[in-house]
């Protein structure tokens, strides 16, 4: 999700979901898949801090696009704190937001559950 609009829309209309690393809005779409976006504000640091959040989290969301259920779209705005631990901590929390707002395939939550504990 790259255009402003779009953003906007999801802003306005989306549900807020907070964490320790990371808040999600979420979205209905009238697509058929879902789509996601990582906003970085200044509030989180410098361009270098900015970057690797986002990288981060574009990270975690390649790992289940396949796997979310469609019809939504997501905003993730990262938190200062989502570049101080380690990635794998920061995946299990991303991994249970997903899991309790209902965003993963039922079919999915034990491959993605099986893919952490490695």
């Amino acid at each position: 999700m790259r255009r402003s609009g779009d953003i906007e829309r999801v802003k306005r209309t989306g549900r807020r979901i907070s964490t320790a690393f990371f808040n999600v809005l979420v979205s209905p779409s009238q697509d058929a898949s879902s789509r996601f976006g990582v906003v970085a504000g200044k509030r989180l640091g410098g361009a270098i801090q900015r970057n690797r959040a986002k990288r981060l989290f574009r990270e975690l969301i390649r790992g289940v696009h396949n796997e979310v259920v469609e019809g939504h779209e997501c905003l993730v705005f990262p938190k200062r704190d989502a570049l101080a631990v380690p990635f794998q901590t920061l995946r299990s929390s991303w991994l249970s937001m997903l899991r309790r707002q209902g965003l993963l395939r039922p079919d999915a939550v034990e491959r993605c559950d099986s893919s952490v504990s490695q």
